[in-house]
């Protein structure tokens, strides 16, 4: 095991895929010269050269297309979006052309691309540059949606991504590329995509967080179980597909769930979450699923809006105690 950083377990992924695998190239704004918006991509230029590192111009519609149009003629690109809330430029290239020729076709073609970037809130960025994209990319059938939360995962889940068939949409967080941790080393270090992790095992409440609103979760179990209540923590790692049974499994446990989510909250990840646990699990909850996202709002720019906007370690223990009917 090595200490990474975030940044540094995504580069790992790549080059190790690159230098497996020679159809695989990276394309995107600044990804060769500069080393990438927020140097995920250091050093890359070098390594690997202009034919497989391929700086772009500010048109996410067309390298977007381009990786589509690479992906069908049997290369395994890697797209980087600065930030995921450029991915709407190139919209329709991800869910009208990615997501659904596989299927259009008969099966006769097969997208194995990656689009990846930062995703979500990150600070004052106000409201174009705050968007959780989650939701609104695991609603079309045909896209792989994965959210990791620490730089092991972030490694093992890339790496499965790359090797994927279909179209996968790899969610990083600007607020956890510094973040370290360890990561595994083995060339083959693969996590399979759809499957969970129970962060932490707990008797009382399961909390059910991905990426960044993972870590808000292991707060509130810290805090919780300086009163004596043990937490469950699943981290779901793939959006879509969503591994239900773990947290169904939980809950038969625990039978109570507070979802922790940075969505905005109307058809979020939580939604569908929710639903599916009342469905597959109604039986054995004793509470109502709880929910903790962002506000029903565009995000703001000021510090003391946005960090009012964004769901909390103090929210998340409230809505904790409240489905455990403690006061």
């Amino acid at each position: 095991m090595a200490i990474m950083q975030f940044r540094e377990a995504i580069r790992a992924a790549m080059i190790e895929e690159m230098e497996r695998d020679e159809r695989v190239f990276l394309i995107g704004e600044e990804v060769g010269q500069y080393d990438g918006a927020y140097k995920v991509s250091e050093g890359m230029l070098k390594r690997f050269g202009p034919k497989r590192v391929i700086d772009t111009p500010i048109s996410e519609a067309g390298f977007a297309g381009l990786g589509i149009g690479a992906a069908m003629n049997g290369l395994r690109p890697i797209v980087e979006f600065m930030t995921f809330n450029f991915s709407f430029v190139a919209f329709d290239q991800l869910v009208n052309n990615a997501a659904k020729i596989r299927y259009m076709s008969g099966g006769q073609f097969k997208i194995p691309i990656v689009f990846r970037g930062p995703n979500g809130a990150a600070g004052q960025l106000a409201a174009t540059h705050s968007t959780s994209v989650e939701s609104i990319y695991s609603y079309f059938p045909g896209l792989k949606v994965v959210a990791p939360s620490n730089p092991d995962d972030a490694k093992g889940l890339l790496k499965s991504a790359i090797r994927d068939d279909d179209p996968v949409i790899f969610l990083e967080s600007e607020l956890m590329y510094s973040m370290r941790g360890e990561v595994n080393e083995d060339p083959e270090y693969l996590i399979p995509l759809g499957k969970a992790r129970i962060a932490r095992e707990g008797e009382d409440v399961t909390i059910v967080a991905h990426s960044k609103s993972y870590w808000i979760a292991l707060e509130v179990a810290d805090r919780l179980a300086e009163e004596g209540y043990s937490a469950e923590v699943i981290d779901p790692r793939t959006i879509r597909p969503f591994d239900f049974d773990t947290v169904v499994q939980s809950i038969k446990k625990t039978n109570r769930c507070v979802i922790i989510d940075e969505s905005n909250p109307f058809a979020s990840v939580s939604s569908e979450v929710a639903f599916q646990i009342q469905q597959r699990a109604f039986d054995y909850l004793d509470a109502p699923v709880l929910r903790v996202t962002a506000k029903d709002t565009p995000a703001p720019y000021a510090k003391n809006l946005i960090e009012y906007y964004m769901p909390s370690v103090d929210a998340a223990y409230e809505a904790c105690k409240k489905v455990m009917y403690v006061d």
